[in-house]
């Protein structure tokens, strides 16, 4: 198990988190909130790249710090912006980050033959990587976090710039991994982990702000979310209430809302995007109507 217990970080005077405790068993955890909100912070503490200014992270009952090298040889990290050298094959990449990580040689090309194939690179295998698109370069990303077949899986912003082919593949190869392992997820984007995250993790004011699964949050707006249809020629109205998406129909606009009052239009079952949409909406006042 791995245990973060009441872990606060500051940069310098600059408090990014305070009072973070989490418990993580195998399967896959989404850390969901925008940009700035303190995702990065809690990976790199998890990953030993930085240390909490309060509190400790365990792993199995001991200080990740002091394990050290043994903690971190259970790790696959992919971070947001990976290095990688663009004359390098698929092939030629993993077989040097290998080397770097000190996988055991025994094995190691089969390995590696398992991993592209994974990620759907399998003719792509000895393609110098200038030539991958953005989809392809993560997946090899995936590919080399996995190479010392991890125990804790840490993939920070995996989907940023991704078409939506891809990060349905993307999903779909998370979705094999946590069998068997702690996956920690961190996107802004909801779509990427509603339907394979066990957990949601959703930090706001420094803070852990939901902790639960993506059917029970979204029930937290149970009765609160409506949908109506605006005719083309119409103005928008929806009271007090708050536009969470638009979407253009024959002759006019589906309007999804939300409202701590009743209001007119059909209620409807609020999801994870909804939640989000409303727990964020100070960041956007732009999204309000009246």
């Amino acid at each position: 198990m791995l245990t973060v217990s009441d872990v606060t970080k500051y940069y310098g005077k600059f408090k990014a988190i305070e009072h973070i405790s989490l418990d993580f068993e195998n399967g896959t955890y989404a850390l969901l909130a925008p940009n700035g909100a303190g995702k990065t912070t809690l990976i790199k503490m998890i990953t030993t790249l930085l240390a909490p200014t309060e509190g400790e992270i365990l792993y199995n009952g001991a200080e990740i710090r002091r394990l050290g090298a043994e903690y971190r040889s259970l790790i696959g990290y992919l971070p947001q912006k990976f290095g990688f050298y663009k004359n390098n094959t698929p092939v030629q990449y993993l077989d040097y980050l290998a080397a770097l990580k000190g996988v055991p040689k025994a094995g190691l090309k089969e390995r590696i033959g398992k991993l592209i194939e994974l990620v759907g690179l399998s003719e792509s295998a000895n393609t110098k990587m200038r030539k991958f698109s953005g989809g392809m370069l993560q997946r090899v990303g995936i590919a080399q976090a996995m190479l010392n077949d991890p125990k804790i899986l840490i993939l920070d912003e995996p989907t940023a710039g991704l078409d939506p082919k891809e990060r349905v593949r993307f999903r779909n190869i998370i979705s094999e991994l946590s069998r068997d392992r702690i996956v920690i997820l961190s996107t802004h984007i909801v779509s990427d982990i509603e339907s394979i995250a066990n957990r949601v993790i959703m930090l706001k004011d420094k803070r852990i702000y939901r902790n639960d699964t993506v059917d029970a949050i979204g029930a937290e707006l149970e009765g609160r979310v409506y949908e109506t249809f605006i005719p083309n020629g119409e103005r928008m109205n929806i009271g007090g209430g708050f536009l969470l998406s638009s979407r253009q129909e024959r002759g006019g606009a589906s309007v999804r809302f939300y409202s701590e009052e009743k209001a007119e239009g059909t209620l409807c079952t609020p999801d994870l995007e909804d939640f989000f949409l409303v727990a964020y909406r100070d960041a956007d006042d732009s999204a309000k109507w009246s």
